[in-house]
């Protein structure tokens, strides 16, 4: 492993605290060579004690989370005067300690800004620095009730089943990720602190339900394990070996469903047609098709699948995922020393095809390390100071985007809310699926695909415009468009690109310093790049199912599509690691980032307790195999639950005492979360009688009030009336065209210098058109106008039967 010559070598980054998110954004940094020195107590990272534990020689056991975020560091003790050395040259500080520990090690955000003039500082605690939370305690699972992550999961009767741990903190860390290190790249560094909430960040995963229920002024309800308004069918099904994901969304891919499973009936039924009529009908169409798969093992399924183009996958347990051929062919996992011993777990998916990321290295000995910087073999990066007005940290960066959905639009939604000029191109004839995929003539004739709520969500802040890429004038134009930006983002099937002409190689003849990614499922390059898929069709495949859930549950999904968010994160993060470099080196490049392995990110823990222990623990719900008691508890109210996680035996007491059961508290057989795992039942008992003559929000207050984490099972729609995001302003409510005033979600970081611009309404169809033709392209009004009776761009979307014409007529389809 080399860190020299890295995309971010030369970088010094200091982390302190023990907040796992922090941990990944610092990973993050020391995967592309940054110089990460991690500062433990003398008694190391509690992290390092945390289930599931690894044996890494010698009879020690360390945690396998810890191993997965913090492979490529090196570990120094924390003291204050080591901090006092090491801030002054830091190029940025990762700090997720509480209040009262940056008191006691004389740590002062706003002193350093004079003491070290370009420090970025990442401020990361679960809720953020001020609202009615910011003194709660927090954990991963009580984040993610919070933030709408985990109500709509599992089954219907209830209570929710959503993973006990390990996804808030990867959420939040990739987050953190893209704020800070768009931040060190700023045009002005001084002094810049970034407030970080955990919480802000985990509500990503809950924009498209918010939107939704907002617009459709209804709250979502659980539909059951593996069921999600509003598709159907998706889920899991058991084969004659294995097990198959399945995700049918258009009435085309409901067809050809129903023919590959020899149910042709249900495929010409009117009241199947559209995917929410078959969700009403989930169970009855079940009792139909489920019992076909197990004719044929999964293998067999998704072969079938991929000549018919229908996102179908095979579902692997933990131990299948590593020993799959195209993921060792892809090297999509990588080996880690951690003590005497050796593991695998997910490589970084952010494949950079000219600064790939580190390959391998080692977890640090707790403390092991001089608390000092590192020499490099080259210098390290010297930033000069802009002493003029500070700007937004990506202010005169350009990207065209030509994604659509959830995964690619979000990472640009990152770089617009952070301050670039985002240009969206559509074409009036095949716009952005998000707007719709509903082809009835009133949705042309209303305008109703300019209504959709999620797009709205995700599309805000940018420019929008519209080229039909068929033509030959649209394709140029592009590339007009391609040669003064910085990145082009895609989400297009494998081989559309470069059928148009528009492939990396085309758009590099443009502007030569241009970095593109490309985020296809699964990869470029094997016998998986036709598959069909969509965010829970990368879930499925990710390995995560099968460790979700309930042991008597079938592999349990616990997100409609967790694939696209996730995806979009890393993608964000991919496209900002080339730029820090091209700003460096004049250097733009090639990235193909495969959406399935950032899916597997979020399944690392496990991977590596596979590969270190041949064998993960059998599947728990929400229980935790570390803290105990760890779950939901019913409240008073319809569906009303309290996610309560007692993370050590302090917190017990003040659990028993606040439920007044003061005979809990003094049975010595309950001291140790082993003891309290054995009692569970009784335990539970106990506190559901409590919780259920309160309201979930009055039963939060009154554990937190102790010092017990615990947190409401919000609805998504909840969120907009919830009192701590209410009091900070989160919910901003800008006005659109043809929508009116709606919601929107401030971005999930504050920026101490408050240059990150003011939201902006998600473009309306070819809304910028003229803006941007003739303010960047130079157009005079009689070539756009030339443009707009050609067809190359418009402000409205073609009915599918008129694209048919203009094809036979041999204009553009």
């Amino acid at each position: 492993m080399r860190s020299a010559g890295a995309a971010l070598s030369g970088l010094r980054v200091l982390e302190i605290g023990d907040l796992p998110a922090g941990a990944l954004c610092a990973r993050m940094f020391a995967d592309f060579g940054a110089d990460v020195l991690k500062l433990e107590p003398s008694a190391g990272d509690p992290a390092r004690r945390v289930a599931p534990l690894i044996d890494i020689g010698e009879g020690v056991g360390e945690g396998a989370f810890f191993s997965f975020l913090n492979a490529r560091k090196r570990s120094a003790l924390l003291s204050r005067e080591a901090l006092a050395s090491l801030l002054v040259e830091a190029d940025v500080l990762i700090d997720s300690l509480s209040p009262a520990e940056r008191l006691e090690l004389g740590v002062d955000h706003a002193a350093l800004a004079t003491s070290n003039p370009r420090l970025v500082v990442a401020a990361m605690s679960w809720f953020g620095d001020d609202g009615p939370y910011s003194d709660f305690c927090g954990s991963d699972a009580v984040c993610r009730a919070l933030a709408g992550g985990t109500q709509l999961v599992g089954s219907a009767e209830g209570p929710p089943t959503a993973l006990y741990d390990y996804q808030a903190g990867l959420v939040g860390g990739l987050t953190a990720f893209i704020a800070t290190l768009s931040s060190v790249q700023a045009p002005s560094r001084r002094g810049r602190r970034l407030e970080l909430p955990l919480f802000d960040a985990a509500i990503a995963l809950a924009d498209y339900n918010v939107a939704l229920s907002w617009a459709t002024n209804g709250l979502d309800e659980r539909w059951g394990v593996n069921r999600f308004s509003p598709n159907f069918p998706l889920g899991i099904y058991r084969c004659k070996s294995g097990w198959v994901g399945v995700t049918v969304v258009t009435p085309v891919q409901w067809r050809n469903f129903c023919s590959l499973l020899g149910v042709e009936d249900l495929g010409r039924d009117a009241r199947f047609v559209e995917r929410t009529g078959r969700l009403q009908f989930a169970d009855e169409l079940e009792a139909r098709f489920a019992s076909r798969f197990l004719e044929k093992t999964a293998e067999e399924w998704f072969s079938l699948a991929l000549q018919k183009m229908l996102p179908l996958v095979v579902v692997p347990s933990v131990g299948e995922l590593l020993d799959t051929p195209e993921h060792r062919r892809r090297k999509v996992f990588e080996t880690i020393r951690h003590g005497s011993r050796t593991h695998e777990q997910p490589a970084s998916p952010l494949r950079l095809q000219d600064t790939p990321p580190l390959h391998g290295g080692s977890v640090p000995v707790a403390c092991a390390d001089e608390a000092r910087w590192r020499e490099f073999s080259e210098s390290r990066a010297e930033v000069p100071l802009d002493h003029g007005d500070p700007s937004a940290p990506l202010n005169g960066i350009r990207v065209v985007d030509l994604s659509m959905g959830w995964a690619g639009p979000l990472a640009t939604r990152h770089f617009a809310e952070l301050g670039a000029d985002v240009v969206k191109v559509e074409a009036c004839q095949y716009p952005d699926w998000w707007r719709g995929v509903d082809d009835r003539a009133i949705v042309f004739e209303q305008r109703l695909y300019e209504k959709s709520p999620y797009f709205n969500v995700l599309s805000r802040s940018k420019r929008g415009i519209t080229l039909d890429l068929t033509t030959e004038e649209g394709r140029r134009l592009v590339k007009e468009l391609v040669k003064d930006a910085d990145v082009v983002i895609d989400n297009y099937s494998a081989g559309v690109l470069s059928k148009l002409g528009l492939e990396y190689a085309d758009l590099k003849q443009a502007n030569p310093e241009i970095i593109m990614l490309s985020m296809p499922a699964f990869g470029t390059d094997g016998p998986w790049r036709e598959c069909r898929a969509y965010g829970s069709t990368l879930e499925q495949a990710s390995g995560l199912p099968t460790v979700a859930g309930r042991a008597e549950d079938p592999p349990s999904m616990v997100h409609i599509a967790y694939g696209d968010p996730i995806g979009g994160l890393h993608a964000a993060s991919a496209m900002l690691v080339a730029l820090y470099h091209k700003q460096r080196t004049g250097r733009g490049q090639r990235i193909i980032l495969s959406q399935v392995e950032c899916m597997m990110s979020m399944a690392g823990p496990w991977i590596v307790e596979q590969s270190a222990n041949g064998h993960v623990a059998a599947r728990m719900g929400t229980r935790h195999p570390h803290h105990a008691p760890h779950g939901f508890y019913r409240c008073m109210g319809k569906d009303e639950w309290l996610l309560v996680a007692v993370t050590d035996d302090a917190k017990w007491l003040r659990l028993c005492e606040v439920i007044g059961r003061p005979d809990l508290a003094s049975d010595s057989a309950l001291a140790t979360p082993a003891g309290r795992r054995g009692a569970l039942p009784r335990i539970d008992d106990a506190i559901t009688a409590w919780t259920t003559t309160r309201t979930p929000q009055i039963a939060m207050e009154e554990l937190q009030r102790a010092g017990v984490p615990a947190g409401v099972s919000r609805r998504p729609l909840e969120l907009l009336n919830d009192p701590h995001l209410k009091a900070r302003g989160f919910w901003q409510w800008i006005d659109r065209e043809l929508v009116g005033p709606h919601p929107q979600p401030s971005p999930p970081y504050r920026d101490s210098l408050e240059t990150l611009p003011p939201l902006r309404p998600a473009p309306t169809l070819g809304q910028f058109n003229n803006e941007v033709l003739s303010d960047l392209l130079g157009l005079e009004k009689t070539g756009i106008d030339a443009l707009r009776e050609a067809g190359v761009i418009g402000d409205r979307a073609v009915r599918p039967e008129f694209r048919k014409s203009r094809a036979a007529s041999g204009r553009s389809t």
